[in-house]
C-alpha cells in the first residue's frame, strides 16, 4: 500500500495532490443545525462546557461525522478559548458570541497580558484532537481551529461582537502603537496554539480572521495582514508539512492579499464567482468553499447544480469543497446529508473541465 491510499483526501488535496474528486467538509458542521447537537445542547446550556469538558466536544464534533462522514473533522472550539490563558476573561453567550469582561482599553491592560502555555491553559485540546484522530483513523482528515490576531483583537477591545467596530477603529486610527502591541501579543500566543495544535493531532489548521473583511484594504494590510504573515510564518519554521487555511469573512476586496498571508488555502467566500477568484489568487494557490451557505435551503437539483458549478469553475487540483461561511442553524438537516452525498459521488472524470 503507498502512502497516498491511506493518506486522507483532504490532507492529500491540501498538500496539493492531485485527487479523484474534491474533499468536502463544511465550517461550522456541528451545531444547532442538527437535532443531536440541540438535544446535547439541553444537557450541557453553557458553550464553554460544551467544548471544554473533553467527552462532550469529543461528542459534538463527531455528531456530522457520524451522520455524514464529511472528509474533515473539525475541533469543536471557539477563536476566543485560548483569551483566558492569556489574562483576557470571557464567556461564550447562547445566540450571542463571545463576551469580554474587562474589554482591552489600555497599555497597562496589554502589558499585564502573559504568554500562553497550551498545555496548562488549555489540557483539554489534547484529550480532544487524540481522541477525534483515534476515532475517525485514516478515514477522514483532523482539523485544528484557531482565531486570527486582528479578530481576537476585535472581541478583546470591543468585549463583543460589534457591527461597527468602532471601538477597536477608534485604538487603530488614533493610537496605533498600542494596538500593534496588542496584535503582536496576540499572533504569537496564536502561534504557540497552533503549534500545540498541531502536535496533539490537528493534521490541518484553519485560521478565523472573521472580522478582517471590515478593514480597507489598506488597514487591512496594517491591522490584518502582517499578524496574520507573523502567526504562518512561526508555524512553518516547525511544521512545516502541516497545511493551513485562512478564512476571511466578506473577503472578496482582499483575496490577493489573503493568497501572501503564509496560508497554503485560501477561503472564497460567495460574493466572488470561483472561476473569477482562482484566476486573482493565482494557480500556485489552493482553495476552499464558495457556495452560499443559504444553497442549502433550495431544491436538491439546485444543490447539485451549484456544487458542479463551483467544483468545475475551481478545476481538478488543489480544491476543497466547502460552504463560503458556516452552515446556517435552519438548514434542513436532509439537504446537509444531500450536499455530502453528491459532493462524494463526483469524480475527475464526470465533472472537472
Amino acid at each position: 500500500m503507498g502512502v497516498s491510499s491511506t493518506t486522507p483526501h483532504l490532507l492529500r488535496a491540501a498538500r496539493g495532490e492531485v485527487v479523484d474528486r474534491p474533499p468536502v467538509w463544511m465550517m461550522r458542521q456541528a451545531g444547532r443545525y442538527m437535532k443531536a447537537y440541540r438535544d446535547l445542547r439541553e444537557k450541557y446550556p453553557s458553550f464553554r462546557d460544551r467544548s471544554e469538558i473533553p467527552e462532550v466536544a469529543i461528542e459534538v464534533s463527531l455528531q456530522p461525522w457520524r451522520a455524514f462522514q464529511p472528509d474533515g473533522v473539525i475541533l469543536f472550539s471557539d477563536i476566543v478559548t485560548p483569551l483566558p490563558g492569556l489574562g483576557i476573561e470571557m464567556d461564550i453567550a447562547e445566540g450571542k458570541g463571545p463576551i469580554i469582561y474587562s474589554p482591552i482599553r489600555t497599555q497597562e491592560q496589554i502589558d499585564r497580558l502573559r504568554p500562553l502555555e497550551p498545555e496548562a491553559d488549555l489540557p483539554f485540546i489534547k484529550t480532544i484532537l487524540q481522541a477525534l484522530r483515534q476515532e475517525v483513523g485514516d478515514k477522514s482528515t483532523v482539523l485544528g481551529f484557531v482565531g486570527a490576531p486582528w479578530t481576537l483583537a476585535a472581541y478583546a477591545v470591543e468585549g463583543k461582537g460589534s457591527k461597527t467596530y468602532s471601538i477597536i477603529k477608534n485604538m487603530a486610527f488614533s493610537d496605533p502603537t498600542t494596538l500593534h502591541q496588542l496584535l503582536a501579543k496576540l499572533a504569537d500566543a496564536i502561534a504557540v496554539y497552533m503549534r500545540y495544535q498541531i502536535d496533539c493531532g490537528a493534521q490541518v489548521v484553519q485560521m478565523f480572521d472573521s472580522w478582517a473583511g471590515q478593514l480597507s484594504p489598506q488597514d487591512y494590510d496594517i491591522f490584518a495582514l502582517p499578524y496574520q504573515q507573523r502567526v504562518f510564518q512561526q508555524v512553518k519554521q516547525t511544521h512545516p508539512d502541516t497545511p493551513l487555511i485562512l478564512l476571511v469573512s466578506g473577503s472578496a476586496g482582499v483575496l490577493e492579499r489573503m493568497a501572501i498571508s503564509g496560508a497554503d488555502v485560501v477561503t472564497v467566500d460567495w460574493a466572488v464567482d470561483m472561476a473569477e477568484a482562482r484566476a486573482r489568487l493565482g494557480k500556485h494557490v489552493k482553495v476552499q468553499g464558495n457556495l452560499d451557505p443559504g444553497v442549502l435551503f433550495g431544491s436538491k437539483q439546485f444543490i447539485r447544480d451549484r456544487i458542479l458549478d463551483t467544483v468545475r469553475k475551481a478545476g481538478n487540483w488543489g480544491h476543497i469543497l466547502n460552504l463560503g461561511h458556516g452552515v446556517l442553524p435552519e438548514t434542513p438537516e436532509e439537504n446537509v446529508a444531500f450536499f455530502f452525498e453528491t459532493a462524494k459521488q463526483l469524480d475527475a472524470a464526470g465533472v472537472r473541465g
